[in-house]
């Protein structure tokens, strides 16, 4: 009997280079030099085509977009410069300016005319390098690369356990699968324009796969079922049909699912610890890549089989049966799980995870989120998904109590439980465990990658600020754009602290551009660091305020310019990209064909990607390409070298290394939907740090290794209201910088003595009213329409009746255990 299968497609590297122009003729529905055998997923790997074009909306703008634009390269190198300005000591700032100064005389303009021919006929120039620099990252995915978001509660009274909320986010998210496929799905909008859809084909189905060479993603767009995990337990069951409409009700789907949490109750969890399999996604990319080998070479075992049903699932489901008391434990575990180890043996939620996947995770007490696999998709792309499923979980709630109640949804699928059951096709709706063959080797390794995971997690901690003073309308009233007022917090909250300023970022979104991703803000400026020098100084209110003032228009004018992709990281980044291809096609043995490989035991930071940028984790250089330039040339004599095989100035450059290493890691990534989001530092001596800026309030998750991450929050929280109260005082006219004390100390008295007046007073300043600056919403990013969210109502859904697992035709081999229903 069929088994349904996964297959592996061609490699990031080979799929590009082997792409057709945009407006090429050449028909795509089977590339050349491509067995015809292959499936789908293997045609048509992540990157090398767009998804297939059917009648629909959700696609429709793709052929219009522009492509990704390569800057000119004077731009780039002045960018450069003066984005290390407030980095650099003056020394370091000439030393630097020679650096460019040679590298536009010699290397600059080969690259970047190697780079324009490169870029020839491909969707953008920097896609391929951008995939290589995730896929090739060696470490552990988990804390380095994999963000999380953090749902707020369901507000729907009958949604309020595990089973019931977890029923609910099922259905919901099937939905938003149903319309990408059936390319029904409204597409992304920024001010009427139009933005790249193609990440959403992407976003499910999807698994990242380890090899000796590096990460695969892998797809299968036919994948019509759900891995769940419990208690470290594996099983699965159809969700979809062939027409991927769903075959279950929200009832269906929480009996299916208490009936897997009663299953794996049965077993006790330090015995299920042992056989949890997941732990092994965490270890590092090339022993997991041995690990799975291990699990597929025996024929005889059917863990090959069990391995398929995990990496083509449409996402991983995790029911943890831990409840985190606070919103800091909250955030841990939708990022990385807990650590508990009790006689020896790990029981925490660590062990309840498949990081290679999309995961979403639901807590005893039904508290949610989203754990997800970065490679293919944006902070941008997943939080559409996590909006308008949350949206749609109150929808369909008031759809139950109003029959009129609005749907986010074109059309929506047949009423399961009135289709015929035959109609359903080859699928199983009960419920399956999963069962592994542990030989000895798998429980060997599955012991040392959960104490390493059990290190890694003990290595970071998380703090929240859930600052309910004011949000986004109170710095937009006082003319100041949201996200640029919060960058410049952090600024002065970190400044405050070690009274130094730290190279910072932030994404900004280049999806109005084809298969656009982010461009990298870098928050500290010179302006920035006036302001934070000003504002801790012993200076009036209305000279911090100003300082403040210039501060967020240059953020916000940065912000604008890197959504139009006319930052320098990406354009430097491929440049050194082209760099490294030259050298190797020129012989150079010692030089890497992608510059992104990791050592197995190194941290993040001296990877080719910098770790967790929030919602954008974006590439970036080998971090220390000035100390490994000795490994990337040849052992010929300088003489007898070609221009190419010696490192170009610029990446030599000090300054080059500085900017490729982030403190602060920030991100803005949020809407009504969201609670929290966040994800881990960059750096060994980093934050990482994901905000939420709502109407009335600012949610901040930071992480950090042990940097004192509850003191940094303190500082935060006290500048928050100190801005607040000089911003009041200067919309007053009070600009004198005077205490609570002194405010309430006015004139109205008569003192003995005369008064003295401030500087500010004896010149009769007035502060003029200051017009309200509404945010670009381009860094991070920004608000989806909340629109229906507030049509919460309360009542439980109307129940209907379970669809048969009758199947039609020839029956598949059900892989593991079936479980019996009609226990339960």
């Amino acid at each position: 009997m069929a088994v349904r299968t996964f297959t592996m497609p061609k490699s990031m590297d080979e799929s590009l280079a082997s792409q057709q122009p945009p407006n090429s003729h050449v028909d795509q529905s089977c590339p050349h030099n491509v067995d015809p055998t292959y499936s789908g997923s293997e045609r048509e790997p992540l990157a090398s085509h767009g998804p297939k074009r059917r009648s629909g909306i959700t696609y429709a703008a793709e052929d219009k977009l522009p492509k990704l634009p390569i800057p000119e390269l004077d731009d780039t190198c002045r960018k450069y410069q003066a984005v290390l300005a407030p980095l650099q000591n003056p020394r370091e700032q000439e030393d630097t300016a020679a650096a460019v100064h040679e590298f536009l005389k010699t290397d600059g303009p080969e690259l970047q005319a190697r780079l324009k021919k490169y870029a020839t006929g491909k969707t953008s120039y920097i896609e391929q390098f951008w995939y290589d620099s995730y896929l090739n990252f060696d470490n552990s995915v988990v804390l380095n690369l994999n963000p999380f978001f953090l749902l707020e509660d369901d507000p729907t009274p009958a949604r309020t356990n595990q089973v019931t909320r977890a029923a609910s986010l099922v259905i919901s998210s099937l939905c938003f699968v149903r319309a990408i496929r059936k390319e029904e799905l409204p597409p992304d909008t920024l001010k009427g324009t139009p933005l790249c859809m193609y990440q959403y084909s992407r976003l499910f189905s999807t698994a990242r796969i380890p090899t000796e060479n590096g990460c695969q993603i892998a797809q299968d767009s036919g994948s019509r079922h759900v891995v769940v995990l419990c208690k470290g337990q594996f099983y699965w069951f159809d969700v979809l049909d062939d027409n991927s409409d769903i075959i279950m009700t929200e009832k269906d789907m929480a009996l299916n699912l208490q009936v897997i949490v009663d299953d794996a109750e049965q077993t006790p969890i330090q015995d299920a610890a042992k056989g949890a399999l997941g732990v092994l996604s965490t270890e590092n990319r090339k022993v997991w890549a041995g690990l799975r080998d291990v699990l597929t070479r025996d024929e005889s075992s059917n863990n090959a089989e069990c391995l398929s049903i995990v990496d083509s699932a449409l996402f991983i489901l995790c029911l943890d049966y831990t409840e985190p008391r606070t919103g800091a434990e909250l955030c841990g575990n939708m990022l990385c799980g807990t650590s508990e180890v009790v006689k020896g043996v790990q029981i925490g939620t660590c062990t309840n995870r498949w990081y290679d996947k999309m995961q979403i995770i639901v807590c005893k007490n039904g508290s949610a989120g989203i754990n997800f696999e970065h490679t293919g998709v944006d902070g941008h792309t997943v939080l559409r998904m996590a909006s308008d499923v949350y949206t749609d979980t109150i929808l369909r709630f008031a759809k139950s109590i109003n029959g009129q109640a609005p749907s986010l949804w074109i059309s929506t699928s047949p009423d399961p439980s009135r289709r015929d059951p035959e109609s359903f096709g080859n699928v199983s709706t009960t419920p399956h465990k999963l069962e592994w063959d542990m030989v000895p080797e798998l429980s060997t390794a599955l012991r040392f990658a959960e104490t390493r995971l059990a290190d890694l997690i003990q290595q970071n901690e998380f703090e929240i600020l859930e600052f309910a003073g004011y949000g986004k309308n109170f710095i937009t009233s006082m003319g100041f754009s949201p996200d640029a007022f919060v960058q410049m917090a952090f600024q002065a909250a970190y400044y405050g602290l070690y009274g130094r300023v730290e190279n910072t970022y932030e994404p900004a979104m280049t999806k109005v551009f084809l298969h656009g991703r982010t461009e990298a803000i870098r928050a500290a400026t010179v302006e920035s660091t006036e302001f934070v020098k000003t504002f801790w100084a012993d200076h009036e209110a209305q000279r911090k305020v100003d300082a403040l003032k210039k501060a967020t228009q240059k953020h916000t004018a940065l912000t604008k310019e890197c959504a139009k992709a006319l930052g320098q990281d990406r354009h430097l980044y491929a440049l050194y990209c082209v760099w490294q291809r030259a050298v190797d096609e020129e012989g150079a043995e010692a030089a890497s064909s992608n510059g992104c490989s990791s050592p197995v035991d190194g941290s993040a930071s001296d990877t080719g990607v910098t770790s967790q940028r929030g919602g954008s984790i974006s590439p970036s250089p080998p971090q220390s390409p000035a100390k490994k330039s000795a490994n990337n040339t040849t052992s010929a004599s300088p003489s007898s070298r070609t221009p190419l095989q010696q490192m170009p100035s610029l990446f030599s450059d000090p300054g080059y290394d500085r900017i490729n290493t982030t403190i602060i890691s920030t991100s803005n990534c949020g809407n009504p939907a969201l609670r929290h989001f966040g994800f881990g530092p960059s750096s060994a001596d980093g934050f990482g740090i994901g905000y939420i800026i709502k109407d009335d309030s600012i949610s901040v998750c930071i992480s950090s290794k042990h940097r004192q991450t509850r003191r940094f929050v303190d500082s935060l929280e006290a500048y928050f209201a100190e801005i607040k109260r000089l911003l009041r005082s200067v919309k007053k006219g009070q600009g004198t910088g005077r205490s609570r004390v002194r405010e309430s100390d006015g004139e109205k008295k008569v003192g003995k003595g005369k008064v003295i007046k401030t500087e500010g007073q004896a010149k009769g300043e007035h502060q003029a009213p200051v017009e309200e600056e509404e945010d670009e919403g381009l860094g991070g990013y920004g608000f989806f329409d909340a629109g229906m969210l507030l049509q919460a109502l309360k009542a439980s859904q109307e129940e209907k009746e379970r669809p048969s697992d009758k199947v039609v035709g020839n029956a598949r081999r059900a892989i593991g255990k079936k479980l019996r229903l009609s226990e339960y």
